[in-house]
């Protein structure tokens, strides 16, 4: 069996903040945006499109409100959490 040597396509851990924001906003955004856009306009359509203009803007604004939220997350987290 042939080995692959994957650890040349990691991405370095000193990114992993980053790349927590990237996954985290890009799963809520999208959640949320077809959540809000159901709610507002309906399930007719045009629902896809509509969630996926409504992603486009939420994306980017989660992923920054991410990377600010999550160290304070990260205290409150560590105040509340009794690690032994």
């Amino acid at each position: 069996m042939m080995k692959y040597n994957t650890s040349a396509r990691r991405i370095p851990k000193r990114f992993t903040p980053y790349v927590f924001a990237f996954f985290m906003a890009g799963i809520m955004a999208f959640l949320m945006s077809m959540v809000i856009v159901a709610a507002n306009s309906g399930l007719h359509s045009g629902y896809i499109l509509r969630v996926l203009h409504a992603y486009a803007l939420a994306m980017p604004v989660a992923f920054f409100c991410v990377l600010i939220v999550r160290p304070v997350v990260m205290h409150l987290v560590s105040a509340l959490v009794h690690i032994e």
